[in-house]
Order: C-alpha cells, then structure tokens, then sequence
C-alpha cells in the first residue's frame, strides 16, 4: 500500500474578535515579523495591529502588496525588507495577500500565519501558493514545506466584507465533497502527490452537509447583520473543512474547469468560487448523478450561485466556445482524479446537459426552493 498524508495547520482559531490572539501567537517566532497586506486591509487594521502586537513586545515590518502573485512580486518583498531577516510571515487580506505573504515565507524559509478577512476560499488553511503571470495565467503552484502555523478567522471582519466573497467561498466549497469522491474512488492523488485518506472524504462531506443545512440562513443573517451559529458554521465550513477537504482528499473535474472559464468570453470576470460552483454541477453531469445534479442546481440558484454559463456572463454560449470550454480543461492535472476518464466530449455533453437542466427550472421558478428543502 502506498503511504498517505494528512496535512493542515498547527492551529485554527475563530470568532468575533479572534484577531486579537495574533500577538500571543506569533510572540514565539520573535520580534520582528513581516505582515503583508494589501492597502485597503491596512487602512483599516494599521492602528489595531500595531497596539496589539506592541502589547506583546513586537515591532512588526509593515510590507503594502498589491498585483498578482508572480516570482518577480515576491522578489520585491523580499527587497522591500532592506536586508531586515523577518521572524515570521503574516498574510492578512484576501487570498493575493496571504499567498503572497506564504511566497515570501518559502523564499526566506520562515514560518507563516494566516488572518483571511473575507472567507472568498479556502487558501488560508493550505500549503499551496499559486504562482501566476502578469496576464493572471496560473503557471505553477509552488509549497510551503509546512503548513501556516496558525489560521486566525475572525468573524466580525468576514462579516464586514462584502457578501459576493463568502457567497464565492460557498461556491468553492460545495465542490469538494463530489472532487474528494472522485479523487478517493478512482486513482486520483492530492496536492501532497499521495493517495487520498478516508477521511479527508469524511471531513469534505461533512463541509457539503453543512453548507446545505446552513449557507442559506447564513445570507440571510449576513444581510441582516447577525452573527449567528449558521453564518459561524458557513464560515468554518468555506475556509477550514473546504481547505483540509480539497488538500487531504484532492481536487477532480470542477477545479479543473477553471482552466477554460478564465480565459472565456464573459466567465472570465467571474470570480473564483462562482466558477467552481458552476463546475461541480457539471461534474456530477459528467459523472451520471442526475438526483444530486438536480438538487446542486436548485441550491445554487436559490442562494445566488451559478447555475449556467450565462450567471457567470458568458450569454448564449456557442457550441464552439462550449468546444473550447471543454480542450482547455484537458490541460487541468486534476482531470487524472476522476473516477473514470474523461474526453472532450464528455465535457461538452455536461456543459450542455447542465445549461438545459439549468434553463428548465429556470422556467419552473418556486419549484426550486422546493427542491433546494430536499
């Protein structure tokens, strides 16, 4: 039997107001660490950060970040240091700003914490940094030899951001149950290069569970300013369950439709987690899961998640586009991690399968909720 490996990080913390442990937790690594944020999160953190972290005798090195995630960006933060040696990295923002402040820690060999401030996807729990060009085309994803030492989460300032991110973040999640399956009941392997565990299925199951049972309140709550056990429970499940179900159980078909959606007519400006939405439908399409395809598309729609090509902006698709869609997803590593192969074909028989069934309970309207409460 091949070995496995179960991977995530020292510690997770979450709720209102867990920000301020981050002094006690990186007080260990020394003085002086690096926090990496972008502008906006600074403005509105600067003042609280400084005060705590000065409560526990630190004096961090500010570093502004801004862009993608290239080799050349993080050889600038590098350079902003002015030959200061860092005791830690610390990525506060979104996912630009955290995996940049994990590209920084893996050049320099320290350690890294993660304070995510929108729950948009899982990146805060994971090893994983994914390296792009100028033009947002992903060329590697480079690891840390070690997973963040510790994922602050809090929740007061995921609830400030705007809705569309933690909407995204659900979008993200949903996927992972169906691409662990795939990965587990086929050949598939994870990020880590090895065969998947029971239970990382497990834990990504339970992500989805959770989500059905709660990502609708959560909106709600969201909308409405409540910090409630739904929208707490949503949040755990979009950034720690999805990252230790995506990073212990593997990632299949729905991450690998990305490949295409970035580079298509319209898709392209949809943000991440709308298009992994959109891709677990049709890999449950592709894989023959009619009663779960049925009931994923009337949740998506009931919360604002993608259910066809047009919510992601690309309107009436052609078949050469859906052609399209479907060679560039053959270029996805993650492909390998379906229980049975795939062809061109086979995708474009699930787009367009997804793009009828999405248009017929489009046309029954109410019948959705009804579907959604099944």
């Amino acid at each position: 039997m091949s070995l496995r490996i179960f991977g995530g990080p020292h510690r997770y913390l979450q709720g209102p107001g867990a920000l301020d442990e981050l002094g006690r937790l990186a007080r260990p690594f020394g003085t002086n660490p690096a926090i990496i944020a972008d502008a906006f999160v600074l403005d509105l953190l600067k003042d609280r950060l400084e005060t705590l972290l000065a409560a526990e005798g630190l004096t961090p090195i500010v570093l502004p970040f801004s862009g993608e995630i290239t080799y050349p960006a993080i050889d600038a933060l590098e350079a902003a240091l002015s030959g200061q040696r860092p005791s830690l990295a610390i990525g506060i923002g979104g996912g630009k700003s955290l995996d940049a402040a994990k590209g920084l820690a893996r050049k320099l060999g320290l350690d890294v914490i993660t304070v995510p401030t929108i729950a948009s996807n899982d990146s805060p729990t994971s090893s994983a940094i994914a390296m792009y060009d100028d033009h947002h085309v992903m060329i590697s994803v480079d690891r840390l030899a070690r997973s963040p030492e510790a994922v602050i989460v809090d929740t007061t300032l995921i609830a400030r951001a705007p809705r569309h991110f933690l909407l995204a973040g659900i979008g993200d999640a949903v996927a992972k149950k169906f691409e662990a399956e795939g990965c587990l009941n086929g050949s598939g392997v994870t990020p880590f290069g090895t065969r998947p565990l029971v239970s990382a299925a497990v834990i990504a199951d339970a992500c989805y569970q959770t989500l059905r049972r709660s990502a609708q309140t959560a909106m709600v709550d969201l909308d409405a300013g409540r910090m409630t056990q739904a929208l707490e429970d949503t949040i755990e499940a979009t950034i720690l369950m999805s990252g230790l179900g995506f990073e212990n159980g593997g990632l299949s078909l729905a991450h690998s439709l990305t490949r295409g959606l970035v580079k298509a007519r319209g898709a392209k400006d949809a943000i991440h987690g709308q298009h992994v939405a959109w891709g677990a439908l049709v890999q449950l399409a592709a894989e023959g899961r009619r009663g779960e395809l049925q009931s994923l598309v009337a949740f998506n729609g009931s919360i604002g998640l993608a259910t066809s090509l047009g919510d992601l902006g690309m309107s009436e698709p052609t078949k050469a586009e859906i052609e399209d869609l479907a060679r560039w997803t053959m270029t996805a590593p993650h492909l390998g991690n379906m229980p049975n192969p795939v062809s061109v074909e086979t995708i474009m028989l699930a787009i367009e399968h997804v793009e009828e069934l999405a248009h017929h309970m489009d046309r029954r309207g109410p019948s959705r909720d009804r579907a959604v409460a099944g």
